[in-house]
């Protein structure tokens, strides 16, 4: 087995990325990396610091204020915020599409690039975003693009928010999600799209452990190539 054994999986918002890539990364014993949620952590500080986003320049700055780092506990990635643990306050629907929006910009992309490449430089690692494939890991010997249809990416939303209890619309999802794909799909840095060697799994009629056991089945497939 080559050290370093890279999974990128891209796709867009609600097609179930990290809850995949959780599983995989069990299963295979490899760690898995969040970059969305650096992205999150990142809007986070934005939001907390009411920094007007609208001003790359100002936005700029206010990046040098600011240190993302990763912990483990037990297994789980845990998002650090200038040495906080800001995991569980990430998932906001305002964090999630603040950071939809600052990720577009250029100088924040370059300040998480490096840490993510950092990461996947020594182990076996599976990261989700929506540019893994195509920028931030390249060469990896495997690249799934993940997709559902809106209706369902909205409908699974709206299950994992009412489950934890937050009050939410799925009108307001499914708007929020076409509207987060259009913005994704049209950035002029990094853009999301399929990376032409990447594996399309639509997840729409599938089940979370089906759409495991495929990407296991395509990961143990090119280990014993590689």
């Amino acid at each position: 087995k080559t050290v370093g054994f890279k999974i990128a999986i891209d796709g867009p918002a609600g097609a179930g990325k990290s809850t995949i890539a959780k599983r995989v990364a069990k299963e295979l014993g490899f760690i898995y990396v969040d970059t969305g949620a650096m992205y999150r952590a990142i809007a986070l500080y934005f939001l907390q610091n009411q920094i007007d986003t609208s001003d790359e320049e100002t936005v700029r700055e206010a990046l040098n204020g600011i240190q993302v780092s990763i912990a483990y506990e037990n297994g789980e990635q845990q998002i650090l915020l200038n040495g906080e643990n800001v995991t569980g306050s990430i998932r906001r629907e305002e964090v999630g599409n603040m950071a939809s929006v600052t990720s577009a910009y250029p100088a924040v992309r370059k300040k998480l690039l490096s840490l993510q490449r950092e990461l996947a430089a020594s182990a076996d690692v599976i990261m989700d975003g929506r540019d893994i494939g195509t920028c931030v890991l390249p060469k990896a010997p495997l690249k799934i693009y993940l997709t559902a249809s809106v209706k369902t990416r909205a409908k699974r939303r709206y299950e994992e928010l009412t489950e934890k209890k937050i009050p939410c619309n799925i009108e307001e999802i499914c708007k929020d999600i076409e509207e987060r794909d259009y913005r994704d799909m049209h950035r002029d840095v990094s853009p999301l799209c399929q990376a032409e060697d990447a594996v399309l799994v639509d997840s729409s009629d599938m089940t979370i452990q089906e759409v495991t056991d495929a990407i296991v089945g395509y990961a143990r497939e090119r280990q014993a190539k590689a």
